[in-house]
């Protein structure tokens, strides 16, 4: 039997990508009809609502049953707009990245798409419902065997799986009408160039390890074009791609970029903050530090307003930080329950990507003024990174914050 009950998440924009949510609501369907419907509810309110629109690409999501590429554990957890640990240090990327991904694509029936990082074959699966042939690279053995079995279990004909290093490209079938990778390179692989068709599009993340920019290029006479589209958090490419980085970030100890929010971007980027949602940044007087504070905002109860940026944070090293945020709270009219109240969230997750344990500043109720929030917080042995998330968590009103910082005190 369900029962309604609060679900720790992890989201992310790619085969890739986590982040930490908090959401209420029936998680843990078991009949097929449970599980279509929540599918369903999950397109209309996180593909739909989010401003995806192409209806062949929504489609395919009500179509593909995602709940049958995560492990059995994870099963409850499937129609939450999240990534979810498939084993091996990877993720199943969260069904609102994929339908992104997927629309910038623009796919159409008689493409053949490479995708780069086949994780759990769900992208695969998205795709092959929308193009002629899907052929999909994954150079972690054990993933790739496990995506081959599933596909073929699922009857997806059109899908071909390689084990390999996505680096190289899969040049016997090249040229591609499009190319979709779902792990984060410093830069693109001069193969994936050579292999993208005149005309073809291409959508990847480039970045470091823990900020990255999800990008659309289009090849116009033989060189690319480039569209940056917006924030975003991928695992990082492996072999040859690990190989060429010039500068990998991997110190371990935690250096947030734009704390005070100085940086604006455009719309609803805010640099070095990715899965940004109903939040900005703006111009205030009153910011205590700088000119500029983030200001998330949500009239609508049960809605999420929220940014999150990943960081270095390794137990070895570290064994306490103090977080602190200037906040602000305005629009909060009487009492609500502590799950939908602003806060920040201190994520931390081991080398295999899997959550440890989540910690709190806050919550804040009421209505207040600028004012120091501070807390020190053990780092477990385990952890390898840390996602920050500041977040309304469903609460109605106003939350200003700035000038976040993070200190360490070593082992």
């Amino acid at each position: 039997m369900c029962t309604r009950q609060v679900i720790y998440c992890l989201v992310a924009l790619a085969g890739a990508g986590w982040w930490s949510c908090r959401l209420t609501g029936r998680a843990c369907a078991q009949r097929p009809d449970d599980y279509a419907a929540a599918r369903a509810a999950m397109v209309q309110r996180e593909v739909s609502g989010r401003g995806v629109r192409d209806e062949r690409v929504r489609a395919a999501m009500r179509e593909v049953p995602r709940h049958l590429f995560v492990p059995a554990d994870q099963r409850k957890n499937a129609y939450i707009d999240g990534a979810l640990p498939i084993g091996n240090g990877q993720t199943i990327t969260s069904p609102y990245v994929v339908a992104f991904m997927t629309e910038k694509l623009e796919p159409q029936p008689a493409d053949r798409v490479l995708e780069i990082g086949t994780g759990s074959g769900y992208q695969a699966a998205v795709l092959s419902r929308l193009v002629a042939e899907v052929y999909t690279i994954e150079i972690v053995e054990p993933l790739g065997q496990r995506a081959t079995r599933t596909v073929q279990r699922l009857g997806y004909r059109n899908i071909h799986v390689k084990i390999g290093d996505g680096y190289q490209g899969w040049p016997e079938h090249a040229p591609f009408d499009k190319i979709i990778v779902t792990c984060s390179p410093q830069d693109i692989p001069r193969a994936l160039v050579d292999q993208l068709r005149e005309g073809g599009r291409l959508v990847v993340p480039l970045g470091e390890r823990f900020q990255q920019n999800l990008y659309l290029f289009r090849k116009v006479q033989g060189q690319l074009e480039k569209e940056k589209l917006e924030s975003t958090f991928f695992v990082p490419m492996t072999g040859m791609a690990e190989a060429a980085r010039m500068a990998p970030d991997d110190s371990g100890i935690p250096r947030p970029v734009n704390a005070s929010f100085e940086e604006s971007g455009d719309g609803r980027d805010v640099p070095g903050w990715f899965y940004v949602r109903q939040a900005e940044v703006v111009e205030d007087s009153t910011a205590p530090d700088g000119r500029r504070c983030l200001v998330l905002a949500n009239d609508i109860p049960g809605q999420n307003a929220h940014a999150l940026q990943a960081v270095g944070l390794d137990g070895r090293q570290i064994k306490s930080v103090t977080l602190s945020v200037y906040r602000r709270t305005r629009g909060f009219h009487g009492r609500s329950d502590k799950a939908r109240q602003p806060r920040v969230e201190l994520a931390f997750y081991d080398e295999d990507r899997a959550l440890i344990r989540t910690l709190i500043l806050g919550p804040w109720t009421g209505n207040s003024p600028w004012s120091r929030e501070t807390q020190e917080i053990a780092v477990p042995g385990r952890s390898r990174f840390a996602v920050i998330t500041v977040a309304m968590f469903g609460a109605t009103g106003e939350c200003a914050l700035d000038d976040l910082h993070i200190t360490t005190t070593p082992q």
